[in-house]
């Protein structure tokens, strides 16, 4: 009997090696794809954005650096962000949160937490880190006061005196 089930599919020592070689090929090109993305950043020619991992040995946590857009209400100041990777990136976005403190409609000023459409129901995997800093920083300056997640803001958002000074009521430098 042993011999008509060997000959009828893999044995169990076979199945447990495939599934780990599959989950370490698939580790690798997660691996890779960060590696790429990071390659992407630190070559690009994208002015006011940065990321990199928190550290060597954690490639799922980064940390990043968003500027405000030169002629907005935001120019001038750099914002910190927490980036962490699902274990099932790209095909699930990152978990992203502001850090610093920052005062706008679609951001909220105590969770750091964002209202993005990428970064929620119009996530595609090709989407990189790039593409969500450089959508973050565009946010700065053309904020959706349609959805806010900070409804006060956006309020205020039509009176850029008050805005302001909210704005630096609660920003914190780097």
């Amino acid at each position: 009997m042993d011999q008509i089930t060997s000959s009828i599919g893999p044995s169990r020592s076979s199945q447990k090696t495939s599934s780990v070689g599959e989950a370490n090929a698939s580790s690798g090109s997660v691996t890779k794809r960060y590696a790429s993305e990071l390659m992407t950043l630190m070559m690009s020619s994208s002015p006011g954005i940065s990321a990199f991992p928190k550290n060597d040995g954690n490639l799922f946590e980064w940390a990043g650096t968003i500027e405000g857009p030169n002629e907005t209400i935001y120019a001038g100041l750099s914002f910190r962000i927490k980036i962490l990777f699902p274990p099932n990136y790209p095909y699930v976005p990152p978990a992203i949160t502001f850090e610093t403190p920052c005062y706008h409609p679609n951001f909220d000023l105590t969770s750091g937490g964002i209202c993005l459409d990428i970064l929620q129901d119009k996530w595609s995997a090709v989407y990189s880190v790039q593409t969500i800093l450089l959508s973050l920083q565009s946010l700065l300056g053309e904020p959706n006061n349609m959805s806010p997640l900070n409804p006060e803001a956006a309020s205020l958002w039509s009176k850029p005196t008050e805005f302001k000074a909210q704005l630096m009521k609660h920003y914190r430098p780097l």
